[in-house]
């Protein structure tokens, strides 16, 4: 069925929705061309030219000049913005306590009046075309932007329960939700960054896919997390950085899609996501959650602050960066489902849609009635 039968709005749904379409003016992807053919790449090195394509340092030249290559005379930019708007994409206006924020999101609406509403939460790296205040400028955290969500979904849409789903920096918003918002009756999340809980809190034994998912765990802290860091304390510099440069911000993004992933993605896929990055100007106005999960005030998934009493599912996969066993993950609230599979990495939704929404599919089918009568 055409996602155009999807994109009416719900009745009571607020004036201040618009649909909107990405277009991007022509002299912007130019621009882009432009200092693609600028930039020079770096020399061979020992550490970017490794043996049998090891990338244990860091991104390969070979793969970076391939990259570069196809963005500067095999890249359709015009189709892929084609795909995007085959599904129905919108804006809102919402009002906050920090000003109003012209929040972007795809939707897809049943016409069906008991249909469930979930709200799915993408992390970094991410896109949308959201706005923020003019002004003034002002620190945002997680619960912020739960806040704001929790808005969009309630006052915004006039939905008056719903169920969220999230990854990555999108797990920890949605668990905010499910803590402090009512209306989120359940939370499902394919990451739950934590510590080891104390044995006589885990119920059940981990297995041997999970053993092994904590031993790549302890090595990605040891030589993966650096970017993290550099995102944390110095936003503004590498933000300065990827903002200006192409080729530097296909580097850092294309090293993420390349090492996260169970199986590569396609250069064609990578320089999607890259290029909506450029175009959207947002690299560095997006890394303000680094901030906030590491150091000190960082609050991980097994804060007690955040310890959930509605229905808790769980999806592992066993390439993802920070593979949590099920058992840990049954610490942190009241966990009723969990699936485990056997391939998948860092981006669930995008390396195995089918997989995850199947999850998503039984954890609110299960939870629904019970938790809202409906």
């Amino acid at each position: 069925m055409a996602s155009s039968s999807f994109s009416k709005l719900p009745s009571t749904a607020s004036s201040s929705i618009e649909p909107f379409t990405i277009d991007f003016p022509e002299s912007e992807f130019q621009q882009l061309l432009d200092l693609l053919k600028l930039t020079p790449l770096p020399s061979q090195s020992y550490e970017n030219s490794l043996p049998n394509g090891d990338r244990h340092l860091g991104l390969r030249l070979d793969w970076l000049s391939q990259a570069k290559k196809k963005w500067e005379t095999d890249f359709d930019w015009r189709q892929v913005e084609g795909h995007l708007n085959s599904f129905p994409n919108f804006k809102a206006q919402v009002d906050d306590k920090l000003g109003t924020f012209s929040i972007h999101f795809a939707a897809l609406f049943s016409a069906k009046p008991n249909a469930i509403p979930v709200l799915m939460l993408h992390g970094w790296p991410g896109y949308t075309f959201s706005t923020l205040p003019s002004s003034p400028l002002t620190d945002f955290d997680a619960a912020d932007c739960a806040r704001v969500l929790d808005t969009l979904v309630t006052s915004v849409l006039s939905f008056p329960a719903y169920v969220v789903q999230g990854g990555d920096v999108g797990s920890r918003v949605a668990r905010v939700m499910g803590a402090e918002h009512s209306a989120c009756i359940a939370v499902h999340l394919n990451m739950c960054s934590m510590s080891q809980p104390t044995d006589n809190r885990i119920r059940h034994p981990i297995s041997e896919t999970e053993k092994q998912g904590l031993r790549r765990l302890e090595e990605w802290k040891a030589t993966g997390t650096a970017y993290a860091m550099e995102h944390a304390t110095r936003p503004a510099t590498i933000g300065a950085v990827l903002a200006s440069n192409p080729v530097a911000l296909l580097a850092w993004i294309g090293e993420k899609f390349l090492d996260w992933t169970d199986k590569d993605p396609t250069i064609q896929t990578i320089l999607e996501h890259v290029t909506l990055y450029w175009l959207t100007k947002c690299m560095h106005t997006n890394l303000w959650s680094y901030r906030h999960s590491y150091g000190p005030a960082a609050k991980p998934h097994d804060h007690p602050d955040w310890h959930l009493k509605k229905p808790l599912g769980y999806s592992y996969f066993p390439k993802e960066l920070i593979p949590i066993p099920v058992a840990w993950v049954a610490t942190t609230g009241n966990l009723v489902q969990s699936a485990v599979h056997e391939t998948g990495g860092h981006f669930a939704a995008m390396e195995e849609p089918e997989a995850l929404l199947k999850d998503v599919e039984e954890f609110v089918n299960l939870v629904w009635r019970r938790e809202t009568g409906l």
